[in-house]
Formats: C-alpha cells, structure tokens, sequence
C-alpha cells in the first residue's frame, strides 16, 4: 500500500509554495510566538510550517503518522507517532507551543491527543489548531478519505475545555494573506463566496469560500 503523505502531499500534485512562510509570520505575530520558544508540531507532513518556524527562531520538533515525513524534512527532528493511540515521546512541561494545521479533523477520537498536549505543554503552554471550519467546507470535507471529524466554533471550544485549557478562543480564519493585511477584503469575500463553485481548482478563490477555524487555549500556570 503507498504511503498517504506521498500520494495524496506529492510536489505534483500540491506544490510547493510560499504560503506556509506567510502563515508562520501571521501566527507568530498574532500569537507573540518568540525566538528560541520550543514548538512542537504535531501531524507535521512535508513540514513546510515547521521548517519556517525554525528558520524564524524557534527550537522546533514534529510527530506524525507517516514514515515518510521524516524524508520530507531532513535536518529537522520528526518522530513517527501515532498520536490517537499512544503517548507523545516527550517528558512533561517541555513544550512552550503545540501547533496543529489540518490535522486534528483526521483523529476519530482526540482524547489522548489532547490529554498528552496537556502533559507536554509548560505551565501556560499554548495549544494551538487550525482545523477546516464545518460550516463551510461541509460539502468538501470528506472528499479526504482520511477525515474523521468535523468541528465548529461550538464544539471546538468544548473540547478545549474538556481538557481544562483556559484562556480558551476559537475564531474562523480565511486563509488568504490579503485579508489578513486588509480586513475589510473579508467583506468582500462573504459576498463572492456563494458564487464560487464548490470544487474550484483555483486556490485563492476557494479560500474566498472557505474557513478555517483557529482554536486557543493555555495550560494554566497553578
């Protein structure tokens, strides 16, 4: 059987692109993510978005399901876990961050995630996640065969605080880097987005119509 990262993450199929440096930059000025804070990232792929947080400063480590990622980011510390079923292999309060991005809606049940994210993070840790926002990808979301559980704003922040993380936030996110700069452009997105075809191949315009959520929370410092 090939190997998911391979078939599904291959250059020809999703190139490369500068995408993944501009969303470290927005996260890291958002968030007040700073030099020399270790980040763990888990589900990590290719590890474009560990890479940058890297080059960016930070002392960066990464889990994920597939073999394989480790030959995608050479140089960089990948551990292959399978993190639904078994502990992260980290000593506890060692992380300042644990990011996701696209990964979460793949575990079918996140309990052990979140409750070892909880052990490995430092007394006010942030755990960090982008997942697809349900809302307006509902129609796409399990055209990804490995997709297992959709979220909202809602049930987002329940599971944060489930897991007794505070300072809890979850916001939906448009992943276009304009609209991060010009706020505004949002508006114009909410216009357009019923317009644009569900499945465009063009990636800007499906960002128009699609969300992200971003979701928050610290472990507490006592």
């Amino acid at each position: 059987m090939s190997d998911y990262l391979t078939v599904v993450y291959n250059e020809n199929v999703i190139p490369y692109t500068e995408y993944p440096k501009k969303l470290c930059h927005y996260l890291i000025q958002v968030y007040n993510i700073e030099n020399g804070m270790r980040l763990l990232e888990s589900g990590c792929g290719r590890g474009e978005l560990l890479s940058h947080f890297h080059e960016m400063g930070m002392e960066v480590y990464g889990v994920d399901l597939s073999p394989e990622a480790k030959n995608f980011s050479k140089g960089l510390t990948i551990t292959q876990c399978d993190v639904e079923k078994n502990p992260l292999p980290y000593k506890d309060n060692y992380f300042d961050i644990v990011f996701n991005k696209s990964f979460l809606e793949h575990l079918l049940e996140p309990r052990n995630f979140f409750t070892e994210a909880y052990r490995i993070l430092k007394p006010g840790g942030l755990l960090l996640t982008l997942v697809p926002d349900w809302e307006s990808q509902y129609k796409t979301f399990f055209d990804d065969y490995t997709h297992k559980t959709p979220y909202t704003v809602n049930s987002l922040s329940d599971i944060y605080k489930v897991f007794d993380f505070e300072n809890v936030a979850v916001k939906k996110f448009r992943q276009l880097p304009l609209v991060w700069k010009y706020p505004f452009l949002n508006n114009v997105c909410c216009l357009i987005s019923p317009f644009i075809p569900v499945r465009t191949t063009n990636k800007s315009l499906r960002w128009a119509r699609e969300l992200m959520l971003i979701g928050e929370g610290r472990k507490p410092l006592g």
